[in-house]
C-alpha cells in the first residue's frame, strides 16, 4: 500500500467515526428535536476550539469493531470563553448510547489528564448504561467498575454533568460525582431504566416519575438547575464555570460590574417590611446588593426556604448563602441543611468567599424533620461550615432563633466579620412564643394577663434587638442596610489578606450527593 493510499485510509476512518451510527440515526435525533454528540460538543465549547481523542477507538469486542466508532464516545479538549476544558459526550447513536470498555477507558483518561492538567472537566450525559458484552462475566465487570484513584479527585477542578436524554448507569454516576449538574426537561437520569426495573422488581414507573427533572430538582436536589433546551442547558453550565476557576490552584476570575450599582442601595431601607412576621422576597436583596442585579442559583427547587447562589461583588465571585421567607418563613429542613453544606463544600474547595444573610425563625422541626435525621442534618451543616477557611461575611438582617444563628455563621462560627441590621431580632426563639415560656407564671398571676403577656413580650423583644450584642462586642458593627454593599466589599477584601482568600480546602473530600 502506498503513502498515498495509507491517507486515504485514514481519511476513510475519520469519516466513518465523524458518521457515527449512520444518517439515519442521526435523522431519527434531530427529527426529535435532539442534536448528536459532535454536535452538542460543538455547540458548548467556543467555535472551532474542539481537540480530539480516540476518533479511532473502537469496541474490543469481536464483531463490533465496525458497529462502534469511537466506541460510542467523543471525548477531547476545548475552551470556554477562552479557558481550556475537558470535555465528553455519550453517543446515543451507537449500540443505545450503551458504554464499552474501550470508550470508558478513553474517558477515564480524559479526566485523569484533566486533574492532572488542571482543567475543568464536563460530560454530556445520554447513555443506557452499561455495554452488556463488555461488562458480563467476571472479567468483564472487573474490567469496567470504578477505580480508586479516579474517585480520589478531591475536587482539584471543577467537574461538570449535563444530562440531555434518557441516561442511567455510568452518566448518573458522573451527575452524582459532579460539582454541578444541569438537567434537560423530558430527560431521565437513574440507576436503571423502567424497562430494567420491571423486569427486576415488577414495578412500573415512567421515566419522568423515576428520574425526570422535576424528581432531581426537587426531591433528591441531584440537579442543581434544569433547562428547557440542549441550548439552555450549555448555556446554564458555562454561566456556572465562569464563577469557578480552572483549578483549585488559581482564585476565582474577577469580572468588573457593567453599571453602577451605588444608586440602588437605598432601596435596601425600604425592603423589609414594618411588620416582623410579614413575609418578603430575600432574592430582592440579594440582587440590590449584588453586581448587575444578578445571580446564580444553585437548586432553588430544593427546599426553597434558604437561597444558595453565585454571584458577584466589586468583580469577584463570591457565595451567599440567604434566608428565603418566601418559603416555610425560612426556617430549613434537612434538605436544606443538605443543601448549605453541599454549597459550602463547593466554595471552600474553589476560594469562592460565602455571605451570610439571616432571617429564619429557626430549622424545621417536627415529626416528619426528625424522622429524617434533622439533628445530624443540622450538625453536618455546621460541621461544614465549621471547616471551611475561605473569607465569610455574616449580617442579620431580621430574626436569627436558635440554633440557626450558629448555621448561619454566627457568633463564635468562623465569620471574618458578623454585622446586624437595625431590624435584626436575635434570641433563642420569637419573642411572642418566649413570653409564654419565661414569663408563664407572671402571666397568670395576673389581673389582666393579655396587657402582662403584652409587656413582656415587648421586654423581650428589647433585649432581642442588636443593641445589647454590639454592646459586648458580639457583633462587629448595627449597620444602616444602604451601606451593605460598601462594608461587604470592605470586609471581604480585609477576610481575603495577603492570600488572595485561598482556603485549605478542607472540605476537598466532602461527598458530592447526599
Amino acid at each position: 500500500m502506498s503513502n498515498s493510499d495509507k491517507l486515504d485510509e485514514l481519511a476513510r476512518r475519520k469519516a466513518a467515526a465523524e458518521a457515527m451510527g449512520g444518517a439515519e440515526k442521526i435523522e431519527q435525533r434531530h427529527a426529535r428535536g435532539a442534536l448528536t454528540a459532535r454536535e452538542r460538543v460543538e455547540r458548548f465549547l467556543d467555535a472551532g476550539s474542539f481537540f480530539e481523542l480516540g476518533k479511532l477507538a473502537c469496541s474490543d469486542v469481536p464483531g463490533f469493531e465496525e458497529r462502534t466508532p469511537a466506541d460510542g464516545k467523543v471525548c477531547g479538549f476545548g475552551a470556554i470563553d477562552g479557558r481550556k476544558v475537558a470535555i465528553s459526550a455519550d453517543d446515543a447513536t451507537i449500540l443505545a448510547g450503551s458504554g464499552g470498555r474501550v470508550g470508558t477507558r478513553k474517558a477515564n483518561q480524559l479526566a485523569q489528564l484533566a486533574i492532572e492538567k488542571g482543567f475543568p472537566l464536563l460530560h454530556l450525559g445520554d447513555a443506557g448504561g452499561a455495554r452488556i458484552p463488555d461488562i458480563q462475566g467476571s472479567d468483564g465487570l472487573a474490567s469496567m467498575t470504578a477505580k480508586t484513584p479516579a474517585l480520589r479527585r478531591l475536587r482539584r477542578v471543577p467537574m461538570v454533568t449535563v444530562i440531555l436524554g434518557d441516561s442511567f448507569g455510568a452518566p448518573t454516576w458522573s451527575a452524582a460525582f459532579s460539582d454541578f449538574v444541569v438537567q434537560q426537561k423530558g430527560s431521565c437520569m437513574a440507576v436503571s431504566g423502567p424497562r430494567v426495573l420491571e423486569i427486576a422488581t415488577g414495578e412500573k414507573v415512567t421515566p419522568e416519575e423515576l428520574g425526570g427533572w422535576e424528581v432531581h430538582a426537587r426531591t433528591t436536589g441531584l440537579a442543581d438547575r434544569a433547562g428547557d433546551t440542549e441550548e439552555a442547558c450549555f448555556a446554564i453550565a458555562r454561566e456556572f464555570l465562569s464563577f469557578l476557576p480552572g483549578s483549585a490552584s488559581e482564585l476565582p476570575p474577577r469580572r468588573p460590574s457593567a453599571e453602577d450599582p451605588w444608586p440602588r442601595q437605598s432601596r435596601l431601607r425600604t425592603i423589609l417590611p414594618d411588620s416582623p412576621r410579614k413575609a418578603y422576597d430575600m432574592g430582592k436583596i440579594i440582587a440590590t446588593l449584588v453586581d448587575d442585579e444578578r445571580f446564580f442559583p444553585l437548586k432553588p427547587d430544593f427546599d426553597r426556604s434558604v437561597i444558595t447562589c453565585l454571584a458577584r461583588l466589586d468583580g469577584h465571585p463570591v457565595g451567599i448563602i440567604a434566608s428565603q421567607p418566601m418559603g416555610s418563613a425560612g426556617a430549613m429542613g434537612p434538605d436544606g441543611c443538605d443543601k448549605c453544606a453541599s454549597f459550602i463544600a463547593l466554595c471552600d474547595s474553589f476560594h469562592i468567599p460565602l455571605i451570610f444573610l439571616h432571617d429564619t425563625p429557626g430549622f424545621f422541626v417536627g415529626k416528619d424533620a426528625e424522622h429524617r435525621r434533622m439533628p445530624g442534618k443540622i450538625i453536618n451543616f455546621l460541621e461544614a461550615l465549621a471547616l471551611s477557611t475561605v473569607p465569610k461575611v455574616s449580617i442579620v438582617v431580621r430574626k436569627s432563633y436558635g440554633m440557626a444563628f450558629s448555621n448561619m455563621a454566627g457568633t463564635g462560627m468562623g465569620a471574618d466579620f458578623l454585622f446586624a441590621w437595625p431590624t435584626a431580632d436575635i434570641s433563642f426563639m420569637a419573642p411572642e412564643a418566649a413570653a409564654n415560656v419565661v414569663h408563664y407564671r407572671r402571666i397568670a398571676a395576673s389581673a389582666d394577663p393579655e396587657a402582662e403577656r403584652a409587656r413582656a413580650v415587648d421586654e423581650l423583644r428589647l433585649a432581642s434587638e442588636p443593641w445589647r450584642a454590639a454592646g459586648l462586642y458580639q457583633l462587629d458593627d448595627v449597620i444602616d442596610p444602604a451601606d451593605t454593599r460598601r462594608v461587604l466589599i470592605q470586609s471581604l477584601e480585609l477576610a481575603r489578606g495577603t492570600s488572595g482568600g485561598r482556603s485549605e480546602r478542607l472540605l476537598a473530600a466532602w461527598p458530592t450527593s447526599f
